[in-house]
């Protein structure tokens, strides 16, 4: 290379760092060209001229100018990140939108501002759903309002049949988590009121449960369900076992969740139909996903929150099989294997044979799970895929194809999964790698592609902003029918409280806001202490 060509490459750079008026995203590319053209002619044999040198040394200097000013505009263009105060203001919007428009109903129908109840008599989901977190927000006014209202209005003496996964997980969570936060004993009484009432839902040949139970007379129906109905419910009626002593509570639950264990194949996995009184599956279909999801959530939670050995083994058989026969890396041209894009697919759960290349909202739970269990590594290349999804659109499907990127499902209902696991991976990336077991220093945690805590706060911001950009509306948040055409449809489901506002309001909360290691959150977001010894 000739004197002649380098100053014409250093020109050429030079201009190009002027002509783009500090633009951030470009100059650290310049930066980096530069530098190796520096080091490149401290190599060359021709190229040892000082004023060579010189001049690339003073561009160098120049280039590091632009990007501070680049850096600087970029910071101060940008809003600054989302706070806690901030989320609870929009915790308080929706809110108050149910209160003017839905109140002593389950949900708001945030565009039409009326309401919809589940069953032909309200069960307050909203209310309980949304009381713990405002414990959590510091919100004692409205709590302390919200839970007189529940205390002296809700009642499960109704002749309604209703679905036992969906109460358990909104209604018993949510009271007995409520019940450790205020200590309020009537909310314990309720608690074990509808714990008795759901008891005769396990009443099936093979220990699992019904899908639908009528709370005033007990009468069941619906064998046909999946596994995360069937395994779905320890958590809570764990918890309630261990405040109230009976432990009929408990058994129930674990034998549910054994039983469904039992009938997984010879390569492990499970299928997402299941007959509860013939035991039979009814489709072989195995997945992360919905119908599913939170019975391997559950596997691990209750070996961690109660010490259950069984539930240890389970997980640990289980979680062999998924990693084994579910993960598929796609290659977009990127040769490192730390790169590549890491998803979760559908296998038949016989043969282990790819079935579907699906992955979803509800999918983009597992990282939370992933990282808890101890697996930093796979759980960050996920969330990275769980992100990629939402990028795609700027908020997330309910469901892509991952080979093609292509939207199979467009809805989105205001989902909180990949916010979950956004918190959950900050939360662990800020204690440290010794906090997972993991023996990595910091060199060697960015060697595995690993990410520090604000690349999901980061992650996190956009997350917020795109929520509220898309979502939000005079009288509360909408889901989206469509993330492709941002048509919004008219409804506001329970678990935006419990789960979206909460999950994002920890993600920016001092830690002192909630003792993370000291709680369990059922697949609701209600935080279980093990207050029992």
């Amino acid at each position: 290379m000739s004197i002649t060509i380098l100053k014409r490459i250093a020109l050429s750079l030079n201009l190009r760092a002027l002509a783009l008026g500090a633009q951030a995203s470009c100059l650290p590319r310049l930066f980096r060209a530069a530098r190796s053209l520096q080091t490149g002619c401290l190599r060359s044999q021709h190229l040892r001229s000082q004023h060579l040198r010189s001049r690339l040394a003073v561009l160098l200097l120049l280039l590091s100018l632009f990007s501070a000013t680049a850096f600087a505009q970029s910071t101060n263009s940008q809003p600054s990140r989302p706070t806690a105060a901030e989320v609870r203001a929009e915790f308080l919007h929706a809110w108050n939108g149910y209160k003017k428009f839905a109140w002593g109903h389950d949900d708001l129908k945030p565009l039409s501002k009326t309401y919809h109840d589940w069953y032909p008599e309200p069960l307050l989901m909203t209310p309980v759903d949304a009381l713990d977190t405002m414990i959590l927000m510091g919100l004692k006014d409205e709590a302390a309002t919200t839970k007189d209202y529940i205390v002296r209005n809700l009642s499960f003496d109704k002749n309604i049949s209703v679905q036992n996964f969906e109460i358990t997980i909104r209604l018993l969570g949510g009271l007995l988590s409520s019940y450790q936060m205020t200590g309020d004993e009537r909310l314990l009484a309720l608690a074990e009121d509808l714990g008795n009432r759901l008891l005769p839902v396990f009443d099936s040949p093979t220990g699992m449960p019904y899908r639908f139970i009528n709370l005033k007379t007990g009468a069941v129906r619906d064998p046909n369900s999946n596994p995360a109905e069937t395994g779905t419910l320890l958590i809570e009626f764990g918890t309630l076992s261990k405040l109230t002593g009976k432990r009929v509570f408990y058994d129930k639950p674990k034998r549910a969740l054994v039983e469904t264990y039992k009938r997984r194949s010879p390569i492990g996995l499970v299928g997402d139909k299941i007959n509860v009184e013939t035991g039979k599956w009814l489709s072989t279909d195995s997945h992360i996903s919905g119908a599913i999801d939170s019975y391997y959530e559950y596997l691990l939670k209750c070996w961690l929150l109660f010490d259950d050995q069984d539930c240890r083994q389970m997980w640990l058989d289980s979680i062999a099989s998924i990693n084994k026969y579910l993960p598929q890396e796609i290659d977009r041209g990127v040769s490192r294997r730390m790169k590549r894009e890491l998803w979760y697919g559908h296998a038949d759960m016989n043969t282990g044979k790819r079935t579907a290349t699906a992955y979803g909202a509800l999918d983009a739970f597992f990282p939370a799970v992933l990282v808890m269990s101890g697996d930093l590594p796979r759980a960050e290349r996920l969330q990275e895929s769980s992100f990629k999804m939402w990028q795609l659109h700027g908020i997330e499907p309910e469901e892509i194809n991952y080979e093609t990127l292509q939207v199979t499902y467009p809805g989105y209902p205001l989902r909180p999964e990949i916010v979950e696991s956004t918190y959950y991976l900050y939360h662990y990336t800020t204690r440290g790698p010794r906090a997972l077991g993991l023996l990595a220093s910091r060199a060697s945690r960015a060697q595995r592609g690993l990410h520090d805590a604000n690349f999901y706060l980061q992650m996190g911001e956009q997350l917020f902003r795109d929520f509220v950009r898309h979502c939000r509306t005079e009288a509360g948040y909408a889901a989206l029918k469509s993330v492709v055409t941002r048509e919004q449809a008219d409804s506001m489901q329970s678990f935006v409280f419990a789960e979206t506002f909460k999950y994002f309001y920890l993600l920016f909360s001092p830690p002192r806001t909630l003792d993370f290691d000291r709680v369990i959150f059922n697949t609701e977001a209600h935080p279980i202490r093990r207050t029992w010894k």
